[in-house]
């Protein structure tokens, strides 16, 4: 069976709509339900990530990143953020808004399409161990350092006139 990664709230290339978008940008900021099955013999951990790699900044936009997730666990409620609803054990990192959470898509006006890239990371450790208020590289990397698996899908939002990226 594949390692898959869905959510009631946003169809795989299709548009975010207002729940789960920045309020800046008109939203009420919620994280979206998601749902995994698939996970490859070993798992012991998962971590969830939401990158903009259309962002306009040379190295894209770390939206949420959450980690620590136990092996047990198949899915996060819709506005789980926050420490809402997470399962017991699960940290949040700091994203590019400076905030530890989930901070939704609201992209330059302008700015085109932006692509919202909500990733799985099924790990080989029960925990990653960082100190304090690190950055979404070193997430990254020790997500990456760890993972046995990884499934994503994608969905857009943009504001204002401008073309698809």
């Amino acid at each position: 069976m594949a390692f898959l990664l869905t959510s009631p709230d946003i169809a795989d290339h299709s548009a975010i709509t207002t729940p789960y978008v920045f309020p800046a940008c008109g939203g009420k900021n919620l994280s979206p339900q998601l749902h995994w099955s698939g996970a490859p013999a070993g798992t012991k951990s998962y971590a969830i990530t939401v990158y903009d790699p259309d962002a306009p900044t040379g190295s894209g936009w770390w939206h949420w990143l959450v980690y620590n997730i136990p092996e047990s666990t198949s899915g996060l409620a819709r506005g789980a953020s926050s420490g809402k609803t997470l399962p017991s054990g699960a940290v949040e990192g700091t994203n590019d808004f400076s905030k530890v959470g989930y901070d939704g898509p609201c992209p330059p006006a302008g700015s085109g399409a932006h692509h919202y890239v909500f990733t799985i990371f099924a790990l080989k450790v029960a925990r990653i161990t960082l100190n304090g208020n690190v950055s979404s590289a070193m997430i990254g990397f020790n997500l990456n350092a760890n993972m046995l698996a990884k499934a994503s899908f994608t969905g857009t939002f943009s504001v204002g006139a401008g073309p698809a990226k």
